[in-house]
């Protein structure tokens, strides 16, 4: 190997050590994210799974909530559709450190 392609080599290796590095970064401040969020999803699936939510859908459906109220948490599939996502990213973390 001739020394412009030991230069390539390592430019190319230090190129790709900078988008590790700056992706790890981004993924640590989002992991950290995750868990400061962690008790609100665990809430939403509580809100979920106890009936409360059916309970407010309801009253929504019947008209009876305020209409300035804001309500994305009461759309049919919006509440299911982001526990299941959450359930995926959990499941995509534990895949994760078992690869490890």
């Amino acid at each position: 190997m001739d020394q412009d392609e030991r230069i390539r080599r390592i430019a190319g290796m230090e190129e790709k050590m900078d988008a590790v590095l700056s992706a790890a970064a981004e993924l640590e401040q989002a992991l950290e994210r995750w868990e400061q969020v962690r008790p609100e999803l665990s809430a939403l699936a509580d809100y979920y799974d106890r009936g409360d939510w059916l309970s407010d859908f309801t009253e929504d459906e019947a008209g009876l909530l305020p209409e300035d109220l804001k309500r994305g948490v009461l759309s049919e599939d919006g509440l299911f559709d982001l526990l299941e996502r959450a359930r995926e990213l959990q499941g995509r973390l534990v895949e994760e450190k078992e690869v490890d």
